[in-house]
């Protein structure tokens, strides 16, 4: 009986002490219920920001037809206040600095520089200037101006009177249906690959001489552009530009004062993947122009300055072309792009001689000519980091017909920029880009531009970005 009750006792004393195993299971309820708790509140957060995409996405696509006025007035302003900024640093726009410095080692003057066979000459034509020199740095602004429209403002900074210049702004569409999007203002043109890409993206220090000769260096154009991209498995894009004519080919020096489009640009672009390496893309641009006071300076056969002027019509086609490498599309380690454009252009219309009669006097004829012109460069980053680049650029005089020569009126040697010449240019490259943000790049050309003088180039460039900037172009 005694050793009953003593048993009966420590069963008594163990069942009320705590259970090690009862305390375990209090503890694991706890953390589930936490845990249920979180889901909740995360799942109502869920549900709430799913309800305001859906009623963004309904402002966006139509118009919402209210209620009762005094049913829906509350929920209205609801609506309104959350898709309003609070303040103007709601709108967050990306600001960036390109800063772009050169050296440059000429064994001709480049005050002389003449692009001989083709006008224009001289300016943004011509090489860089000797010596140390801040190259084209530029500061931009990019923002959403609203759910329908995106604004850009880009700025260049001139190297040689440290004026500031517009040299892209312009405002675009935002989700226009059916592929279409709608660009106004001032921007690089659409016309051929290399032209609508800034300075500094560029894979060589300067532009080729066909960009040279046909668009006088680089067109930046005043006017519209609606693009259309195609729902198909290929990439197709068509366009066309309709311009003021502010530059050249058109007016060069923005003489253009008249009513309605200076220029016209058509243009289409075809692209697409070849297995998991390869990437390519094709392009074809017609630029029309009707310059009517494009004038140009020359020497005549006395060595007199003249100031010479073509009216008449200018037409322009450019075939360009890109193909890309990178072992199965991770371009981190190598890579190779080879990239290409070819240019024909057709003028024809009036040349007046000595427009200023500082020689001869003003004497005016016809003029046709018909000039051609290529280049081809291949960039090949061999390890990370570092590449190394080839390009051959060269024009074609062609054809030109002086009616003020072909009539016996004045000597060929009265124009001697327009005398029959073929320029061609070979370069190399390699630069090193430690990053995304920073390049340094070593160039060196033999450039035989100049009728009879050849001319040696090497290049130091430094091209660092400042901020958020927008990736650029295929």
């Amino acid at each position: 009986m005694q050793r009953t009750l003593m048993c009966a006792m420590a069963f008594a004393m163990a069942w009320s002490a705590p259970h090690p195993a009862r305390a375990q299971d209090a503890e694991l309820s706890k953390i589930r219920e936490e845990i249920r708790q979180m889901k909740d509140v995360y799942e109502r957060r869920i549900e709430a920001l799913e309800k305001r995409l859906q009623d963004t996405e309904a402002k966006a696509g139509k118009e919402v037809q209210s209620a009762a006025p005094a049913q829906t007035s509350a929920a209205q302003a609801a609506a309104q206040s959350s898709n309003r900024p609070a303040s103007e640093s709601g709108f967050n726009p990306a600001m960036w600095a390109i800063l772009n410095g050169t050296y440059a080692h000429l064994k001709q003057n480049p005050d002389s520089y003449r692009l001989n066979g083709f006008v224009p000459t001289g300016g943004e034509v011509g090489p860089r200037n000797r010596g140390l020199s801040l190259g084209e740095s530029e500061l931009g602004f990019s923002a959403s101006v609203d759910h329908l429209f995106r604004g850009t403002l880009i700025t260049a900074i001139s190297p040689d009177n440290d004026s500031i210049g517009v040299e892209e702004a312009y405002v675009q569409t935002l989700g226009l249906s059916h592929g279409f999007s709608i660009k106004a203002g001032r921007f690089f043109s659409a016309v051929g690959y290399l032209n609508p890409i800034h300075a500094h993206a560029w894979d060589f220090t300067d532009n080729p001489l066909p960009n040279k000769a046909f668009l006088g260096n680089q067109l930046s154009e005043d006017g519209v552009q609606v693009k259309w991209v195609a729902p198909t498995d290929l990439y197709l894009d068509m366009g066309v530009e309709l311009g003021r004519g502010r530059a050249f080919p058109a007016d060069i020096n923005g003489s253009n004062k008249r009513n309605g489009i200076g220029s016209t640009n058509l243009f289409a672009h075809l692209g697409g993947d070849i297995g998991s390496s390869y990437a390519w893309q094709a392009g074809l641009s017609r630029l029309a122009a009707s310059p009517k006071d494009r004038r140009y300076d020359d020497l005549d056969s006395a060595g007199t300055e003249v100031t010479n002027r073509f009216a008449g019509n200018s037409h322009l086609w450019v075939l360009d072309g890109v193909l890309k490498w990178s072992p199965d599309g991770n371009s981190t380690y190598r890579n190779l792009k080879l990239q290409g454009e070819y240019f024909r252009r057709h003028e024809n219309g009036s040349l007046t001689y000595d427009t200023e009669a500082a020689s001869l006097g003003t004497q005016k004829g016809s003029y046709t000519s018909r000039q051609s012109g290529w280049y081809l460069q291949g960039v090949y980053q061999f390890i990370p980091q570092w590449r190394a680049g080839y390009r051959h650029d060269r024009l074609n005089a062609g054809s030109t017909n002086i009616g003020l020569v072909n009539s016996g009126a004045l000597p060929a040697a009265d124009f001697p920029i327009l005398r029959s010449y073929d320029p061609k240019r070979n370069t190399l490259m390699v630069d090193w880009s430690p990053s995304e943000f920073s390049r340094v790049r070593l160039q060196v050309a033999r450039d035989n531009s100049r009728m009879g003088e050849r001319d040696t180039q090497s290049f130091v460039q430094y091209i660092m970005s400042l901020g958020a900037h927008g990736a650029h172009k295929f």
